[in-house]
This record gives C-alpha cells, sequence and structure tokens, in this order.
C-alpha cells in the first residue's frame, strides 16, 4: 500500500541547515498497523508528512498503491490524498464554527463519492465509532479538547482510506479514549485492509501494534 526507499529531508538554510531524515526505507501492508517511535526530534512527524504527501523529501522515492508520488505536482498529491490517506495530527484542526457532524463530512463533500444522505449516514456511524454519537450537532467550541481529537479521527476515517496516518492519535485523551480510539483504527485496518501508520510515545500504544520501528537521529535504528 505504502512504500518509501531512501527518503532524505532537510531543513533550514545555511548554517542553520539541518538533516532531518537520513536515508529512510519503509513498506505498510494491508490489514497492518505501524508504530514508529523514537525520542522528540528524531524526525518521526517529518517522515508521517512525507508519507502523508505533504510535503516533499529531498531525495528518495515514496509509492502509493504502486504509484509513484514523490516528485508529483500539486493537483496529483491533493487527489491521492483524498482518495487514499487520511490524517489524524497532534492538534484536531476542526472547523470550530461548523459541527462534529458537519466536519467528518467535509472530507466526503470534497472527493464528491457519495450523495448527501449516504454522507450523513456515514458521519454519523463514524462518530458513533469513537463514542460521540450524542453530540453530532454540536459546535467544535462546544466540545472538549478530548472530544475535538476524537471527531478528528472519524473525520480521518471519512473517504475509507487505504491508508491512515497518525501523529500521536491518542496524545489528547484519557486512558479510556486511547483505548477506543486505538481499538477503532486497529479493528478498521484488519476488517477493511487499511494500512495504519502511527507515530506515538505511548509504550502501551506501542507495544499493542504489529510492528515497531524506533528511530533516532532521522533514521531506523
Amino acid at each position: 500500500m505504502l512504500r518509501c526507499t531512501d527518503l532524505h529531508r532537510y531543513l533550514g538554510q545555511g548554517e542553520g541547515r539541518v538533516h532531518v531524515l537520513r536515508g529512510v526505507s519503509f513498506a505498510a501492508e494491508r490489514g497492518q498497523v505501524y508504530a514508529i517511535v523514537g525520542p522528540s526530534g528524531c524526525g518521526k512527524s517529518t517522515l508521517l508528512y512525507l508519507l502523508g504527501l505533504l510535503d516533499q523529501p529531498d531525495q528518495g522515492r515514496i509509492e502509493i498503491n504502486g504509484q509513484v508520488m514523490s516528485n508529483s505536482d500539486d493537483l496529483a498529491r491533493t487527489a491521492a490524498r483524498g482518495a487514499h490517506i487520511g490524517f489524524v495530527f497532534q492538534f484536531h484542526f476542526l472547523m470550530l464554527e461548523f459541527t462534529a457532524l458537519e466536519n467528518v463530512m467535509m472530507p466526503m463533500r470534497k472527493l464528491g463519492r457519495l450523495s448527501a444522505e449516504a454522507m450523513k449516514a456515514r458521519a454519523h456511524s463514524l462518530l458513533d465509532a469513537v463514542g460521540l454519537g450524542a453530540k453530532t450537532h454540536r459546535l467544535g467550541t462546544q466540545l472538549s479538547g478530548g472530544e475535538q481529537q476524537r471527531v478528528a479521527v472519524a473525520r480521518a476515517l471519512a473517504n475509507q482510506p487505504t491508508i491512515l496516518l497518525a501523529d500521536e492519535p491518542t496524545g489528547n485523551l484519557d486512558v479510556k479514549n486511547s483505548a477506543l480510539v486505538f481499538d477503532l483504527l486497529t479493528r478498521l485496518a484488519k476488517e477493511q485492509g487499511q494500512a495504519v501508520v502511527l507515530v506515538t510515545h505511548n509504550p502501551e500504544i506501542a507495544e499493542r501494534c504489529d510492528v515497531t520501528r524506533p528511530m533516532r537521529d532521522g533514521m531506523f535504528v
């Protein structure tokens, strides 16, 4: 589903230029959950942003479903993200003036595959799955931080992505809701054949993943 080969990424300019990723190779298969772990600043989130086609590598190759995307133009990358990738950020990035239901429906509206009724039904189902079925019509401003993050997880799943990338998806959640979200992601990976790649500092979450890849100083170790 997802493969990268010999990725390099530099950040900054001149004397402040930093070699953040130093030849990273990685592959994610359907139905598997992968944890990328390591200390802050080792390149985990940078790698995730490259895999999610939100940034471009300085060197190396990224393939999504066998299609090379490393140097694609913005239009092709945007289309590939909408069709294949769901992304859960560390911060929820909800549109706070819209309801939870409307936030989850936004990616579906963008993709345009479903009818209005089908989009609404899927959004209701996803919010039920993350424990927010009773709060579908709450505005983002009326939800707690943990609830906003769970809406963001539901939104990432809206278009049934084949690849789900998550940057500390349970970092703002309590123990109960962390388990709920992780169980949802792993269940969907198995049932729908999704590849799930998550960055986490939580050792309990990492231990429950199918594969754990430790990073240090911009490389897998």
